[in-house]
């Protein structure tokens, strides 16, 4: 019988799940703020039931000798080391849609409590003063919003604001023309998005395109009496920044339940007039802490028994039949959407994935996630092989397959075709003897690519010198190349290179390349390997 351990607090109804499932479950919440008692345990259990009280280090996955899978209650994963899970074979699930509603109610309740002063009101009220003049706040009813990220928890909030007779503009790579459309709002760009706003809301993952996304320079081209609304990751805006602003009325109000250092005990935020505060309660509802729970014990009973992969962090669903066969396959899906997505800045309107050969007969379901995941992983990072499909579909990208027999010298071939308003970007590649995955096939010239964790690639015009300098330039610099690979369409026209690099070049070998005129484009990547 499968035994399972829950070390953070789940609902009585999501532990008698294990036990209605046939699985032992020795539910000790209080377990995982005790990392040295966990330590002595965890070797018992073949699986994990966890909120965010419980870490899952390396050194914990080491003494799990039996462990076989994890389950998040919940969205985040921060708390476990995803590497050393994956490294040891041990399944991370999460579970990624229990509280969308639930962020996005609190997004739209800190938007009305910032604009009519609730909280300070409240407090002079308690206070027994009755300060009705002055609290005079200001009406959401035709107010513009501004949405940065239109994924699943902005386009709730969007609809909200709709029935509020708000007007919503939306910032998103991935939002299409389409799918802004169907949502009901206006698609910009994010200076318009600042420059128009009455209130800005935030809905994206923290990256490093989103880090700090909302500095000086930006808060300086927002309208004067905008506000700051924030219920999705710390470190999104600069709090000295918004502190400063706030302080000379530039902005209105802000209202914020996430911190760039959490928990979060001062922040330059705390104690300004007119600025909401709240310790990260965007998920803290009943209906969603009971909905996550029932999620993460069925996700778990559902492998322990069957076998069956839901809501994967670190694998796409697969059956343990076709693991084996299929892994490499997965590996390179991943590889070719992360290199397009890594490419791409621009909305994307469509993919199309090509499987030629015998892969063609393998589980393409699985195969297609994993692609779909590596191309949006580039701007959401919380992304999975099995959210990414439905994410994909929300934003309007219009997903398509195509199996084909065998058509060149591979005995298979995957082909991934990422289209945007304004280009087609396209790679292929294959599985060597050697299990490893290769690329084959950029922009439709041929080459002969290993993968690597960090890489480098480039286009140019098929000249005399470009070897020297690509080489020359990582020395000097000191990276070292592990493997170098060129093609070209014809003699004297579109060439590429693509580097496989021990590290990451650094920002003065990029700058010296850029300043040679050799190069059309340049482009550092990294995989995950």
């Amino acid at each position: 019988m499968p035994k399972v351990l829950v070390s953070d607090k789940l609902s009585e109804t999501a532990v008698q799940i294990f036990r209605d499932n046939g699985i032992e479950v020795d539910f000790e919440p209080a377990l995982g703020k005790d990392k040295d008692a966990l330590l002595a345990k965890i070797g018992e259990y073949d699986g994990l039931a966890i909120r965010s009280a419980t870490k899952v280090t390396d050194k914990l996955l080491a003494a799990a000798t039996n462990l076989k899978v994890i389950g998040r209650a919940g969205i985040g994963v921060d708390n476990v080391d995803l590497k050393a899970a994956s490294q040891k074979g041990v399944i991370v699930m999460n579970t990624p849609f229990g509280n969308m509603i639930t962020t996005a109610e609190h997004a739209i309740a800190m938007m009305f409590a910032v604009a009519r002063q609730i909280p300070e009101a409240s407090a002079s009220t308690h206070a027994g003063k009755w300060e009705k003049s002055k609290f005079m706040g200001v009406e959401l009813t035709n107010k513009t919003l501004g949405l940065v990220g239109a994924g699943n928890i902005g386009s709730i909030v969007a609809s909200r604001a709709l029935g509020l007779k708000m007007k919503v503009l939306a910032y998103d790579p991935f939002l299409s023309e389409d799918r802004a459309k169907e949502m009901g709002v206006t698609k910009v760009e994010l200076d318009e998005l600042l420059g128009k706003a009455d209130f800005i809301t935030l809905h994206v993952p923290k990256t490093e395109q989103t880090a700090n996304m909302i500095t000086a320079e930006a808060i300086a081209k927002m309208k004067p009496g905008v506000r700051i609304i924030n219920c999705a990751r710390g470190g999104l805006v600069d709090e000295d920044a918004l502190a400063e602003a706030l302080k000379s009325g530039h902005v209105a109000g802000a209202a914020f339940d996430v911190f760039a250092v959490e928990p979060a005990t001062e922040s330059p935020l705390f104690n300004l007039p007119n600025v909401v505060v709240t310790p990260h309660l965007g998920a803290a509802t009943t209906e969603a802490q009971e909905n996550v729970a029932l999620q993460v014990a069925e996700q778990i009973s559902d492998y322990l028994n069957n076998g069956a992969v839901t809501n994967a962090i670190n694998m796409p669903s697969i059956t343990a039949e076709e693991a084996p066969i299929l892994g490499p396959f997965v590996k390179l899906a991943s590889h070719l959407g992360a290199f397009v997505g890594q490419m791409t800045t621009d909305p994307i309107e469509s993919i199309n994935i090509t499987y030629d050969g015998k892969v063609a007969e393998m589980n393409t379901k699985a195969l297609g996630s994993a692609a779909i995941a590596g191309v949006m992983s580039a701007q959401n990072p919380d992304v999975n092989m099995v959210s990414a499909p439905v994410i994909a579909a929300d934003r309007g990208i219009q997903v398509s397959s195509t199996t084909q027999e065998k058509s060149g010298v591979f005995d298979s071939y995957i082909k991934l075709t990422v289209k945007t308003a304004d280009r087609e970007r396209s790679i292929a590649g294959t599985v060597f003897s050697d299990g490893k995955p290769r690329f084959i096939q950029i922009k439709g010239i041929n080459i002969d690519a290993e993968v690597g964790s960090h890489m480098l690639y480039t286009t140019n015009k098929d000249v005399p010198g470009i070897i020297g300098t690509l080489g020359q330039t990582m020395g000097e610099n000191g990276v070292n190349i592990a493997n170098f690979t060129l093609g070209r369409s014809n003699v004297g026209e579109d060439a590429i290179a693509l580097l496989y690099l021990d590290e990451a070049p650094n920002e003065t070998a990029l700058a010296k390349l850029k300043a040679t005129g050799l190069f059309q484009s340049i482009s550092p990547l990294k995989f995950d390997i």
